[in-house]
């Protein structure tokens, strides 16, 4: 990509997908659309009604840089700092998990089902970017939380999510271990999870995009159920009767996960749910 060529908008994006796609970049055209729209501060769609655009050398070299940090496995929404999920536009950076649309799959039922029950009490675990919480209290308008993570650094990302939304006055953030942050006798409408559940094992064959992700939200132990075991051990403790448990799970671990809470004698009502290519995405019961 010399920067003496002249480099329209549609020769870039034609340059840009075949560079991608040499580098087993998956979607590789939505991709570079996507880094040029954000260099150009337009949208995809100003792309398609401008093609024959021109772009400044500055913009070729900012637009290049994040080419060639995508080629090497760091994905789109790191790049841009953006991440759209459950139609709302989160900022994301290297301190936290990138929101992905198998929550969404979940998450989607979980509010379809209690938007309408007035004011519940939730709690989120390893909250990461705020996606669950601060998705689930914007549709359902009543409901306040508190959210968790052992990260300073992805409470802040967390906080200033909460903020763009105006979430602020219904969100506490708690820095601490998981569960172990509640203090006694707090007891929640509800609890949500997307806990760590990779094998530690397996994290090394994980994919590029992944990888660049932190590792504190990926490693769920020796065999990726450290912290479901943790939940089954105390999420009871935390839940009204009636109270939901919402967790995500990993691909194979729905029905061991099911099978733990079953035997803690304390829930009811399970379901798996399931996204849109047939994986068992997470587990959900009820404090009897």
């Amino acid at each position: 990509m010399a920067s003496t060529d002249i480099w329209t908008i549609q020769r870039i994006l034609q340059w840009t997908t075949r560079y991608f796609k040499n580098h087993g970049v998956e979607e590789a055209r939505l991709d570079a659309e996507l880094l040029l729209a954000h260099v150009l501060k337009k949208t995809r769609i100003y792309l398609y009604t401008n093609f024959d655009q021109m772009l400044n050398r500055d913009e070729l070299a900012a637009y290049h840089t994040l080419v060639e940090r995508r080629a090497k496995g760091i994905c789109v929404a790191a790049l841009t700092g953006h991440k759209d999920f459950m139609g709302l536009d989160f900022f994301v950076n290297e301190h936290v998990l990138i929101p992905r649309p198998d929550t969404e799959e979940w998450l989607e039922k979980i509010i379809q089902r209690y938007r309408a029950k007035g004011n519940l009490h939730v709690l989120d675990l390893g909250t990461g970017s705020g996606a669950i919480l601060l998705s689930f209290l914007t549709y359902c308008a009543e409901a306040d939380g508190i959210a968790v993570d052992i990260s300073p650094e992805a409470l802040e990302v967390a906080k200033k999510n909460a903020e763009y939304m105006k979430l602020e006055n219904r969100v506490e953030f708690r820095q601490g271990d998981f569960i172990d942050a509640v203090n006694e006798g707090e007891l929640f409408d509800g609890i949500f999870s997307n806990p760590p559940y990779i094998p530690s094992k397996d994290i090394e064959n994980l994919s590029e995009d992944v990888k660049h992700e932190p590792h504190m939200a990926l490693d769920g132990g020796e065999d990726g159920l450290v912290f479901y075991r943790r939940l089954a051990a105390k999420a009871g403790n935390h839940l009204k009767s009636g109270g939901f448990l919402a967790m995500e799970v990993g691909i194979h671990q729905a029905e061991i996960v099911h099978k733990m809470m079953e035997e803690t004698g304390e829930f009811d009502s399970f379901e798996i749910i399931s996204d849109l290519g047939g994986i068992e995405r997470a587990v959900c019961c009820r404090k009897k």
